[in-house]
């Protein structure tokens, strides 16, 4: 278990339930674009196709919605810092129900549009605080959407990537997703003798030693939302990151490559 947190960022809930749909949205437009050749391709994350990831970017929205229409637990078990950490487990069986799904489901647009119906007419009524009995354990709504924005977000740039797609990110989508991220680094990580810049979005502090208490601090990374979402979710490898210039890391408190990633 992940040490204690100091303190926990809080979301616009309001804004975070328009960042899902708006993202959920993109990717919708985007797969449409696809040709069958681009959606044979591999998609570089185990077996699959960029078919299957396509159909995979559903799950994380459709999770939403069948969580919903399932009785509400009895209570919490899960806070939202504790998510990163808590989804590896689930790997093998994300992986099967990908495969599944990708079959069952070869008409991507309709897939795509039936799923976005139905979290849009679940959301019009369902609070924020209504728990959702998540298979990495109970949490709040407005929580589990803030890890709708991370799904979405890392998917969308492994179907650019892997496709040659241009699907935009949206960009509240991409701030909640870089700013849980950089949380869950101070969790894993925790003191003040590091400080990690990824603008224009998060700032945090890690890594036990000496506290900067003025100035410029000793120990200092630096680096760009989206290679800080593939750093810590394991699409990028920290010494690469360095040599192509994608990090700046200065100080000797400044390598964060045996604390990465953070989720597999």
């Amino acid at each position: 278990m992940p040490p204690a947190r100091k303190r926990t960022r809080t979301y616009d809930p309001a804004k975070i339930r328009v960042a899902v749909l708006a993202q959920f949205g993109n990717v919708r437009q985007g797969v449409l674009t696809l040709t069958e050749e681009q959606l044979a391709r591999p998609a570089r994350l185990g077996e699959w196709s960029v078919r299957e990831l396509a159909a995979h970017l559903t799950m994380a929205v459709e999770t939403v919605s069948r969580n919903l229409d399932r009785p509400e637990p009895g209570a919490k078990e899960l806070a939202l810092l504790d998510w990163p950490f808590a989804t590896a487990a689930r790997a093998g069986d994300i992986a099967d129900g990908t495969r599944e799904l990708a079959r069952d489901n070869p008409d991507l647009d309709a897939l795509y549009a039936r799923v976005e119906q139905r979290i849009t007419e679940r959301l019009a009524t369902a609070p924020d605080d209504r728990l959702l009995a998540a298979r990495t354990g109970a949490m709040t709504l407005a929580d589990y959407l803030v890890t709708r924005t991370v799904e979405l977000v890392v998917h969308t740039d492994d179907l650019n990537r892997a496709a040659g797609a241009d699907i935009p990110l949206d960009r509240q989508a991409l701030a909640a997703c870089t700013r849980l991220l950089a949380d869950a680094l101070a969790v894993k990580a925790p003191g003040a003798s590091t400080e990690v810049r990824i603008p224009p979005y998060a700032v945090v502090q890690c890594v036990e030693g000496p506290r900067h208490t003025r100035g410029t601090p000793p120990n200092v990374v630096e680096t760009d939302p989206l290679t800080w979402i593939r750093l810590a979710t394991g699409r990028t490898e920290w010494k690469t990151a360095l040599d192509e210039a994608k990090v700046s890391a200065s100080g000797e408190r400044a390598d964060l490559g045996g604390l990465l990633p953070l989720m597999g």
